[in-house]
């Protein structure tokens, strides 16, 4: 099978970073062997890039799968891989963040993360463990200097090559590099055609940082997702007559924004798919009429607002763009 080249970018550490990476979420998650497999079969289709996250419960499979690439010669040296994990809110505590990368890092089975990043701004109590613990009651007060500093030193200790955020919205990444000795190279946010991002990325554009897409499919297969990028009629009609899938336009969109796209499929021939976005490009047309497609947030993360807690309203989440 002939494997596509991915293009990448150059981050601000200097790291380059395939533009296309396998999501690893998945509720439920299918069984270790399965997802095993499964991570083989993207291996094997090309991809070089995979997402996972302490919460996601996948960090386990994923080393094995990267171990048995190695032994398969699908990869021929741990740097051919590059791999992004995420801190949890219960663990978004200065004295906290070493320690959970030493764990993320032992359930991976490698030296080092390529990307590591906070995954929300926000902290958790630390005994509120997994996604049933994520409630109003159990959000506290969110140390992003404290945080932000113990990210540093996992960088500067070798352990994470880069370092970046997720969910930060323009305000919070304003804070963040008012105090940040190193800068973060990325922020992974949703971003889809339903949820464009326009002025967050502008600004994170002008500051250097590289934003990586969340559910750029609009997580269409999940209880939480939305059919709005996957059903929409603007999209139907271009992938028609260019022969495409309505994913291919979506995910070739968000390359052309310069933004990466972290895109969860557990199907071969799907995740094959998904990569033949590189040799063609749209028209000036096509792209003029994406700015029609109605625009709203897919994951509002109400469950971090509450009136007794850090973030009173969405739009303080947010940072007024809820």
């Amino acid at each position: 099978m002939e494997v596509k080249k991915i293009p990448e970018v150059t981050l601000n550490s200097g790291q380059k970073m395939p533009l296309i990476g396998l999501g690893t979420a998945a509720i439920p998650l299918p069984p270790h062997e399965a997802l095993i497999s499964i991570f083989i079969d993207a291996f094997e289709v090309g991809y070089k890039h995979f997402d996972t996250a302490s919460l996601y419960g996948s960090e386990e499979p994923l080393g094995k799968a990267v171990a048995k690439a190695l032994d398969l010669g699908l990869l021929k040296s741990r740097d051919e891989v590059f791999i992004t994990s995420k801190l949890w809110a219960t663990d978004a505590h200065h004295d906290l963040v070493l320690p959970a990368l030493k764990t993320t890092l032992q359930k991976l089975g490698l030296e080092y993360v390529d990307l590591y990043l906070i995954h929300w701004p926000v902290r958790l109590k630390p005994e509120a463990k997994g996604i049933i613990n994520m409630k109003k009651e159990n959000v506290i007060p969110f140390d992003m200097k404290g945080t932000w500093e113990a990210m540093e030193e996992c960088y500067r200790l070798g352990l994470a090559k880069s370092i970046g955020v997720s969910n930060f919205g323009i305000k919070k990444l304003t804070q963040l590099l008012e105090n940040a000795t190193i800068p973060p190279t990325v922020n992974q946010v949703e971003m889809s055609l339903s949820w464009q991002q326009g002025k967050l990325r502008e600004f994170c554009k002008q500051k250097g940082i590289h934003v990586s897409a969340w559910s750029p499919l609009g997580a269409y297969r999940d209880k939480w997702g939305t059919n709005a990028v996957m059903d929409n009629p603007i999209l139907k009609e271009i992938a028609c007559a260019r022969h495409k899938s309505v994913a291919q336009i979506a995910l070739r969109w968000i390359y052309e924004q310069g933004a990466s796209a972290i895109v969860r499929s557990f199907n071969k021939e799907r995740m094959k798919l998904n990569l033949e976005i590189f040799d063609w490009e749209l028209s000036k047309e096509e792209s003029q009429k994406f700015s029609q497609i109605p625009q709203c947030r897919m994951y509002p993360g109400e469950q971090f607002v509450s009136e007794n807690g850090p973030y009173k309203s969405l739009e303080e989440l947010w940072d007024g763009d809820p």
